[in-house]
Parts: C-alpha cells; sequence; structure tokens
C-alpha cells in the first residue's frame, strides 16, 4: 500500500495533482486508513501512471475522464479507446512535425548568423530597407 506522498514520489508528480485527480473521480477504487487517508494499492498506482502519460499526451481531464469510464466498461469499449488514443496520436505527431520544422528554421538562422560574423556572406535583412540612390 502507498501513501500520497509515496504515490506522487513513484508518478512523478504534486501532491496538488494528485489530490486534484483524486478528488475528479479520476482514480477509482481508492481506500482509505483507519484515518481516513488516502491508501492506494499498486492497481491504482499503475492508473495513476497512466493518467500522467494521458496528461503528458495532452488529454484534457474531460477526456482522462472519458477514457476512464470506457476503461471502467471493459473489454467492450477497446475500439473507441484505441480511436480516442489514434486521433490523440496524430494530434502529437503534427505537433512534432511543427517542433521539427521550427528547430530546422533556427538551425538556418544560426548558420546564416555564423556565415555573416565569418564573413563568408554579407549580412541581409528583410526588416532593414536599404534606398536606393
Amino acid at each position: 500500500m502507498y501513501t500520497m506522498k509515496q504515490v506522487c514520489e513513484e508518478a512523478n508528480m504534486t501532491y496538488q495533482t494528485l489530490k486534484y485527480y483524486c478528488n475528479e473521480g479520476l482514480v477509482p477504487n481508492v481506500k482509505r486508513d483507519k484515518n481516513n487517508h488516502r491508501i492506494f494499492d499498486e492497481a491504482n498506482l499503475k492508473w495513476i501512471k497512466d493518467l500522467v502519460c494521458l496528461k503528458k499526451c495532452g488529454l484534457s481531464i474531460i477526456e482522462m475522464k472519458e477514457y476512464l469510464d470506457m476503461c471502467l466498461q471493459g473489454e467492450s469499449t477497446i475500439i473507441p479507446r484505441k480511436e480516442m488514443l489514434a486521433r490523440k496520436q496524430e494530434e502529437l505527431r503534427t505537433s512534432i512535425k511543427e517542433l521539427e520544422d521550427s528547430v530546422d528554421y533556427i538551425d538556418w538562422k544560426q548558420n546564416f548568423y555564423d556565415e555573416v560574423l565569418s564573413g563568408k556572406r554579407p549580412y541581409t535583412s528583410n526588416l532593414i530597407r536599404i534606398e536606393e540612390e
């Protein structure tokens, strides 16, 4: 069994986040000890780690609740769960592509500046207009 603090350490999350997830109903089947403190078993911990991953994948709280509801319905909801994750996966792939394009731009710009500073290329700017005489 795990305390809130132990779960937070294991799942690499804040106490406030775990408490929020519990209060929002995202962690089902949580038991309480004799002092009414939440205690978590191995299955809870694994699910909480899944929630951390789902959040990193960009799922909102509402989407995580929808996903949880489907999970609790069992095997009959595997297809809609796969579809939900596939949509999120495509969004992530698009974000990765946009980030790669941004890194490519910065690489190009850094190379341009290096060439200007080393004298290999003259400095030009789209912002500074040189008046023709």
